[in-house]
């Protein structure tokens, strides 16, 4: 529709057909059949402006979308169709691995291939908007919804959400075209740096530590392109995102130059009410608009609301028309005037869905997800040469006769876990998931035994999980299985001559409202591992989960520890070929691990303080603690390979930058192993002397190389000016003359043993 003719749309509408495009109502509120749009008496939205709401949440599959469209179009006075929205998170059908677990492939591409996949299969089944990305920087694992953030570091995060947002929208401008989904970065702003670690939480923190750590993901989505911003549930500086008129409009709509649709997250605006700046929905309302906040998820408040505050003269019709006016520009960019069901296909979602493309994408990103964090003496990857050599069917020598896998035991609760997807995976296809067992069981040559050994939770962690408890869909083992399962996980254990043990957090212990002050495996399964390793030869963990988790005990006992993450539907046969060498896995920490819970929150770019330590020092008078060291169990960038690499010396071009110029830093990388394989590079730089305290160190550029064995590359990163700049003291973004120090390795571990100068003129 031509912008004049959208114009001439505004102006026809009612005050109420007007409100009711700034309502989006919950999926359940429309009948599954789309014979009856019913009445929620709790949202006090009545019919008329039920008949009128512009968006619905979470109506997903073509047919179901169409009959709800269609219904919806008969009875609307406006006519102006739905716009259908949904949580469409890492993936829709075909599910990836976490976006946590994505942060660790330090590979945005990666990211946005999986995001157009993902439109693509999720418009098929109608859906036109996603919650995606979180743009939320993390650092405290005690937080649940770490699991949808891709981690810890500002750098690295503004590129996954740059790449995440161009995928999901890649083919929307294209005129005609029912390709795309709008994008929606969430949330805004700094909802992951709840005190505590404990979700919906006060976030409190300086202007400075804002702008420079935590708003550029949010910035990067802006610039991308993101149709949609959703506000957070956090004050911040003293005032919730979602009536906070400096966050929404100085700093995304003025200097951002934000001009598309800002929805609440669920029920934000009527929760303005319970943080205690607003008396009742009417108060709420106002601060929500005055902040150009345009669409209501899931309360009554503006249906409730609006037409009395602007009776009143409290916000004017202009306010109203500027909020619509973004909705509608929005129903017409996603070509809804057109065609209202924009797509929904019942036919090519069935032939699109779970397809081999995706499928072997979803098993891709899990191999370049996955962190092998411990490989005592090389132990990985298992071969099966020695027993197919017994066999009569390799001629191979026996010199990875070490490495034989053996008689192999599966033992443990993620066994042959299919719903090991993390909590937002709401859209996809348990059914479909790969499970490690299924897995084994296809691979030529693997003869092996399986059990669970034990559940992932106790029997009383049911009753603390009411979303578990209630679901109805998993009950506690009955003792005499509980006794049957443990017996035999032991005795397998005894009689293997390599036992790989899948561990894991439970997947409803993690996610929204998932957050924990105990990040330990939970249940019996750290007793599993104690026993197991009792009685076995060598223990492989592939540990599951959604979060940092502390692993002291865990690296102590495991002769191999791989971390997985939820790694999606084909994570069982990513495992499978990572442990056996089909493939090698490549994933780099995202998140440093922390070895205690006491240590949080933990992250590799703090700044310095007066009484720095060490490490080494025994005075007391130092920032550390007394029973723990200050660094991580494993740091930020970590991961091991399967083939080893050198680092030579870090060589600069120029030992001076001035204004306009450039130096490049380089570094031979050899893989000094017998496997070819890839190495993730990266650069990291500290500002030594600021106006202002600067981070010891801080990522600036990331480089992967595939390396053959014996090969040599170089790794060459280019520095400019504009990569040293902060917020200084006047808070303006902006670099400072003096020293800087250098260094190039795998991890942010990585001495700093390079120097330059930046210089004024």
């Amino acid at each position: 529709m031509k912008e004049e003719k959208l114009r001439e749309l505004l102006s026809s509408l009612t005050v109420t057909e007007k409100i009711g495009q700034l309502i989006q109502v919950p999926g359940n509120m429309l009948n599954a059949e789309g014979q009856e749009l019913g009445v929620r008496d709790e949202l006090g939205i009545g019919e008329e402006l039920l008949r009128n709401v512009g968006s619905t949440l979470n109506v997903v599959g073509a047919g179901q979308v169409r009959r709800v469209q269609e219904e919806y179009l008969k009875r609307s006075s406006a006519k102006i169709p739905l716009m259908f929205m949904a949580d469409i998170i890492y993936g829709f059908r075909t599910v990836y691995p976490i976006p946590l677990a994505l942060g660790c492939s330090f590979e945005p591409e990666l990211l946005r291939r999986l995001c157009e996949a993902t439109a693509r299969e999720s418009t098929a089944a109608g859906a036109q908007v996603t919650f995606s990305p979180m743009g939320d920087l993390v650092r405290d694992a005690r937080w649940g919804r770490c699991l949808e953030s891709t981690g810890e570091d500002p750098h690295m995060n503004a590129a996954y959400v740059r790449a995440m947002v161009e995928g999901f929208q890649e083919g929307l401008s294209e005129e005609g075209a029912a390709r795309g989904l709008a994008s929606c970065v969430k949330h805004f702003a700094a909802y992951g740096a709840p005190e505590g670690g404990r979700d919906y939480n006060t976030v409190d923190m300086s202007e400075r530590r804002l702008r420079q750590d935590y708003l550029p993901s949010y910035r990067a989505g802006v610039e991308a392109g993101c149709e949609m911003i959703m506000t957070s549930f956090n004050t911040v500086d003293g005032i919730p995102s979602t009536g906070n008129c400096w966050l929404m409009k100085d700093v995304l709509r003025k200097e951002w130059g934000f001009e598309g649709v800002v929805i609440t997250d669920y029920a934000a605006i009527a929760e303005l009410i319970a943080h205690g700046v607003a008396a009742d929905q009417k108060e709420a309302s106002q601060l929500a608009m005055e902040a150009d906040v345009d669409i209501d998820m899931c309360t009554g408040c503006y249906g409730g609301s609006l037409e009395e505050l602007i009776r009143e003269g409290r916000l004017t019709m202009e306010q109203l028309d500027a909020a619509v006016w973004r909705v509608l520009r929005l129903k017409n960019k996603l070509g809804l005037f057109e065609d209202p069901f924009r797509g929904a296909d019942a036919a090519e979602e069935e032939r699109i869905s779970l397809c081999a493309d995706f499928r072997a994408l979803s098993r891709e990103a899990a191999v370049k997800c996955s962190v092998l964090l411990e490989n005592k003496g090389g132990l990985l990857p298992l071969s099966l040469e020695a027993e197919k050599r017994k066999a009569g069917e390799s001629e191979a020598p026996a010199a990875e006769d070490a490495k034989a896998a053996g008689r192999v035991a599966l033992i443990g609760p993620f066994a042959d876990r299919k719903d090991a997807l993390g909590m937002w995976a709401i859209h996809g296809d348990k059914n479909a998931v790969v499970t490690i067992r299924e897995a084994f069981a296809e691979m030529p040559g693997l003869s092996f035994d399986w059990t669970e050994g034990c559940e992932a939770l106790l029997p009383e962690d049911y009753t603390d999980l009411p979303a578990l408890s209630q679901s109805g869909e998993r009950e506690p083992w009955s003792e005499e299985k509980r006794e049957k399962e443990w017996s035999r996980a032991l005795a397998l254990a005894g009689e293997a001559d390599t036992v790989i043990l899948a561990l894991g957090e439970d997947p409803v212990q993690g996610g929204e409202g998932g957050s924990r002050t105990r990040l330990t495996l939970p249940g019996d399964q750290r007793k599993l591992l104690y026993e197991v390793k009792k009685r076995a030869a060598r223990v492989i963990v592939v540990l599951f989960a959604g979060r940092p988790l502390v692993l002291d005990e865990v690296k102590e006992l495991a002769d191999a520890l791989l971390l997985v993450w939820y790694p999606g539907t084909e994570g069982g046969a990513a495992i499978r070929d990572m442990l056996f060498g089909v493939s090698e896995p490549q994933g780099r920490l995202s998140m440093s691990l922390p070895r205690s819970v006491g240590q949080l929150p933990l992250y590799y770019n703090h700044f310095s303080t007066g009484r720095p330590y060490d490490g080494k020092t025994v005075n007391r008078f130092f920032s550390r603690y007394t029973d723990c060291p200050n660094t991580p169990l494993y740091p930020y960038g970590y991961g091991l390979s399967y083939h080893s690499a050198a680092y030579g010396p870090v060589r600069l071009s120029a030992s001076v930058l001035g204004p306009g110029e450039s130096i490049t830093a380089a570094v031979d990388v050899t893989n000094t192993g017998s496997r070819d394989g890839v190495e993730t590079v990266q650069l990291y730089v500290r500002d030594v002397t600021g106006s202002v305290v600067r981070p010891v160190k801080e990522l600036k550029d990331v480089q992967k190389l595939f390396l053959k064995a014996g090969e040599t590359k170089q790794a060459a990163f280019v520095i400019t000016e504009e990569m040293l700049r902060f917020y200084g003291r006047d808070l303006q973004y902006r670099s400072e003359p003096g020293r800087f120090l250098l260094g190039i390795g795998p991890d942010s571990s990585v001495r700093l043993d390079a120097e330059f100068t930046l210089t004024e003129k």
